[in-house]
This record gives structure tokens, sequence and C-alpha cells, in this order.
């Protein structure tokens, strides 16, 4: 029982390079990425200068004031003739009255003959204080430092060592700032501030993917006419293009100039030479008849091959010329109905049936060579079928469609398969034939790039599976 024949395969596009793999193909893609990295990043630049900026403003504001209270503290005490720490400082702010505000002010003996202290009313326990050296005081007897506040809030402290009177008698000021507060409002200013740049990035962004999208809507002319060119509804691209995309599209009109020249040309040539060897072959043929005996024989036979070899060729020729243009779709239903019902009337004892899609399918090549490649499929067909032939188009992956051709013939043992493929090789010289049939077959495969298979049908015989590329 003969299996089924593997088919040769379709190109293997190659493996993208990892680069490739890494950033898609898309031009609008890769744009639009790169200046959106761009614009995210120096919107977070812009985030961290302006709140570095705004942090150190603060913080000196912060420092300023505390050393402005600071000040005005000195100036509010003084020392009685026993010693005695006076006065009644208001700072102005009444924070310093609220218990546990974060804000204090105090005033400590600081050398002999000074005794009692001073406090705001906010600050209802002692807050210690470091040791001169942990935090040693500067050349104006001043120094600040952190330290943990009554409710647990951070504070910033500027104290300073004052002499009093003229008996050198001094003392320890210290004023209190509540740090966490200005934490929490430099974090309420980043959390405003985000939001903002994050709402402008957004609209930035988006406002730069729709510009670069419309700056690139003249590409999508370009592809849309090429689409046009290669499915043969158009001849050249046509319309206005920008001036960076014009040059790109006179090139490729003169390309497709070219190409419909070189295929004329070739088509020419091609019809000259079977022009020109028409005569000769048929002037030998007819002489090997005529000349009779077993040399005459051999003259007419070989120049009947040389005419079929000349025939194959020529085909082939003409196929791989017009392989390359971009112009040429041919409707394949009406093409196959056609051809079952002219088989049809020439074999009418053959059963002949017939499967097509719902849409119909466009082959990318010349209607002349789906007709050479069919007609030779189903004549071999139906040369060998008992009583039926089946035919088939399925669409397969997408640009490609099957065309199914079985019979319930012999079929073709599995050793044979590849014989049968080679020109002018035959495995049953009872009927009638040249031999070429399927060799012609698979060369016009071949050249639009697709696949032959030969398979063992459920009917019984042969089963040909042909995919080739169709347009969407």
């Amino acid at each position: 029982m003969s299996r089924r024949r593997k088919a040769e395969p379709l190109p293997i596009p190659a493996r993208k390079p990892f680069s490739a793999r890494l950033w898609p193909r898309s031009l609008a893609f890769r744009v639009i990425g790169f200046s959106t990295i761009w614009a995210i990043l120096t919107l977070i630049v812009i985030f961290t200068l302006i709140t570095t900026l705004y942090r150190q403003a603060s913080e000196r504001g912060f420092d300023s004031l505390l050393s402005a209270h600071l000040f005005n503290l000195i100036g509010s005490v003084g020392v009685s003739e026993s010693g005695q720490l006076t006065g009644a400082p208001d700072l102005g702010d009444l924070r310093f009255s609220e218990p546990n505000s974060g804000w204090y002010w105090s005033v400590e003996p600081a050398s002999e003959g000074v005794h009692g202290d001073l406090h705001s009313s906010s600050m209802t326990t002692t807050i210690p204080s470091p040791t001169v050296a942990e935090v040693p005081f500067n050349s104006s007897f001043q120094r600040s430092y952190s330290t943990d506040g009554i409710g647990d809030e951070q504070l910033e402290v500027f104290e300073s060592e004052f002499v009093l009177d003229a008996k050198n008698r001094a003392a320890r000021f210290r004023v209190m700032g509540n740090k966490t507060e200005l934490e929490q409002e430099i974090a309420t200013f980043q959390g405003r501030l985000l939001t903002y740049l994050s709402l402008f990035g957004v609209g930035m962004i988006a406002i730069n993917a729709i510009a670069i999208l419309l700056g690139l809507q003249p590409l999508r002319r370009v592809r849309n006419a090429l689409a046009q060119v290669r499915e043969g509804t158009a001849q050249r691209l046509d319309g206005r293009f920008p001036a960076e995309i014009e040059p790109l599209a006179n090139e490729t009109n003169a390309l497709i100039e070219n190409n419909k020249r070189i295929v004329e040309r070739s088509r020419t040539q091609v019809g000259n030479l079977a022009h020109s060897l028409k005569t000769p072959l048929a002037v030998l043929i007819n002489e090997g008849r005529a000349l009779g005996g077993a040399k005459g024989q051999l003259i007419a036979d070989q120049a009947a091959s040389m005419q079929k070899q000349v025939d194959h060729y020529l085909q082939r020729a003409r196929v791989a010329a017009q392989r390359d243009s971009v112009v040429y779709r041919t409707p394949v239903t009406p093409l196959v109905q056609r051809m079952v019902r002219v088989l049809q009337k020439l074999k009418p004892d053959v059963s002949l049936s017939l499967t097509l899609p719902a849409a119909d399918i466009v082959f990318a090549g010349e209607r002349e060579d789906l007709e050479e490649l069919l007609g030779n499929l189903l004549d071999n067909a139906m040369k060998w079928a008992k009583s039926t032939v089946a035919v088939s188009v399925t669409p397969a992956a997408a640009g490609l469609f099957e065309l199914s051709i079985e019979d319930d013939g012999p079929g073709i043992p599995e050793d044979k398969a590849r014989d049968v493929l080679k020109r002018g090789r035959r495995l049953d010289e009872t009927k009638p034939g040249t031999g070429l049939g399927l060799a012609i077959v698979a060369d016009l495969v071949n050249e639009y790039g697709g696949a032959l298979a030969l398979e063992r049908s459920t009917m019984g015989g042969l089963k040909a599976v042909v995919r080739l590329r169709s347009l969407q």
C-alpha cells in the first residue's frame, strides 16, 4: 500500500536576531516607544529637580524661622539680681501655646548664679539635649540638632548660650520646631506635583503618539498603493506624497516599470525561440517519418523528444519570468469550475465532484499557469480513475490555499512516487501520454514557491495535494 509522499516545505523565514525580537519591527512603535521613554525620563528629572529645590527652600525657611524665634527668645529673657530668670517671651506663634504641638522653647541656666527655668506652655515635659561632646557649639555658641519630641514627632532644635548681664551670667536658649510637619508638607507637595506631572505626561505622550501616527500616515498610503499593485488593481503608485517619501514612490514606480519591461522582453524572447524552433523540429519529425526504417524512426522520436523538452523549458522560462512580477492575480473558483466542466464533457463516464470554499480565493500568479497545473492533474486523475474523481479547493495557512485532486484508480506505489515527477518517466506504457504532466506540475509548483504531495487517497487511488500562495 502506498504511503504519503513527503511534501517539499515552503521556505521557512530565518530566525530573527535577538535585537529584532527585543524591539518590534514597527517603526511607529519604536518612535513612540523611544519618545515615551524620553518623556518619562524627562518628567522624572523634572520631578526630582523641583522636589529637591522645594525641599531645600522649605528647609532654609524652616531654619530661618527657628533662628528668628531663637533671637526673639533671647531678647525677651533677662536675669534678676538674685539670679532668677525672668521674662514673658511671646514669639507670635500660637503653636507654642498648644500642648505637645511639636513647637517648644525653653530657657535654662548655663552658668553659676543663675537658677530657675522658663519654657513654653506647649512643652509639658522636659526634652533632653545631647551633650556638648556629642554636638559641640560653633564659634558663635550656637548649635542645631534633631531629636525626638513629646509625641514621637521629629524636632529640629536651635540652641544657643547667651550672657545675660555684666556678671557673665549665662543661660541656654532652645527653640524647637516640628520637623515632621515640614516632611508632611514636602510629601504633600510631592504627591500633588507627581499627580500634575503624570497627567501632563500622559497628555504629552498621547499627543506625541497621535502626531507620530499622523506623520507616518503617508507610509500607510504607500503600503496600500503597493498592495493594490500587488493585487493587480493598479499599475503604479499614484497620489501625492510628502517630499521625504516622494523619492521612494518614484523609485518604486521605476522598479515596477523596469520589471514589466523585463517580463515583456522575456516573453518576447520565449515566443521568438519557440517560433524559430517550431519549423526545424517539425521538418525533422516529418523527414524522419518519411525516411522510414529504424533510422527514420530514431530521428522522428528524437526530434519529438526535443520538441517536448523545448516546450517544457519554455514553459519554465515563462513562469520564472512572470514570477517576479507584482501585478498578477487569478480568481481560483471560476477557473476550477470551467476546467471541471470541460473535462466532464470529455470523460462523461467518470463522475467528477467539486468542493469549493465559501469565499473565492485569488491565486498569486497567472491564469495560464494555474490552468496548466490543474489541467495536468485532472487529466492524470481522469485517465487513471475507475469511476470517480474528487476536486477540492480549501484555504490553508495565512496567504496559502490547497488544491486537492484524488481518484479511485490504482494509485502510485511508494517507491515509484518520486519517479513519476521526473521528465518523460511513465509507470504504465499502456496508457497514452508523454510522461511530462506531473513533471510540469512539479516545476510549476516549485517556481511559485509552493509544495506538491502525492498521497494515497481514501478512495483507493492517488491524491495530489498542491499548496500555493494566495492574495489576501
